[in-house]
């Protein structure tokens, strides 16, 4: 797969937008009462997994170390596991609208 470079302000405001999600929902994994962190943390889990799928996975990597996915996976069967599942296929689906592309299957 050809790498693609971040000099388009739209990834850079997307990786942006990945990094200040995973700052404010540090810490979600010992907070099960909090569903919108898990939920911010899997949309910014998904978005990262989008942006490398595109081509900008050095961007993507430099720009935030995505959590091992299964850690929460194992959670997806409780409340916030759920939220977090939701974030992330979400945030994997509006970084292809916004960016123009189709899930690559």
């Amino acid at each position: 797969m050809m790498t693609q470079r971040s000099e388009d302000p739209l990834i850079i405001r997307l990786l942006e937008l990945a990094r200040e999600l995973a700052d404010e929902s540090e810490g979600y994994l010992d907070r099960q009462d909090d569903s919108q962190l898990w939920y911010n943390r899997g949309y910014a889990n998904g978005m990262i997994a989008a942006l490398q799928a595109l081509g900008y996975g050095a961007e993507a990597n430099a720009a935030l170390d995505p959590d091992c996915y299964e850690a929460a996976r194992d959670q997806a069967h409780l409340p916030w596991g759920k939220a977090y599942e939701h974030g992330r296929e979400m945030g994997i689906r509006e970084t292809y609208e916004v960016t123009g592309n189709s899930p690559l299957t």
